[in-house]
């Protein structure tokens, strides 16, 4: 299993449009993908866009990235590059 504190820095948090970039990204790997806010508990499927539209990550906020299974390192790798880009 793989973990990675991100930071939400799109001006719009993770809605909408990143909520459903980020889906089909995550989509691409075999490993199960979560999202949480840090300092919770409540873990969200991140292969899901009503899970992360229900998550609302608002912009400046904290998450905690997970993957468990056998491309869990690239997820990770790749999943927190797509979110550092939604500022661009």
């Amino acid at each position: 299993m793989r973990s990675r504190t991100i930071n939400v820095k799109n001006p719009t948090g993770l809605h909408a449009r990143p909520a459903s970039d980020f889906t089909a990204a995550a989509a691409k790997y075999s490993s199960s993908i979560t999202l949480k806010r840090a300092g919770t508990e409540d873990e969200y499927n991140a292969k899901s866009i009503v899970m992360l539209l229900a998550l609302g990550l608002e912009p400046g906020e904290e998450a905690v990235l997970t993957a468990d299974g056998p491309d869990e390192a690239e997820a990770v790798e790749a999943l927190t590059s797509l979110v550092d880009s939604f500022d661009e």
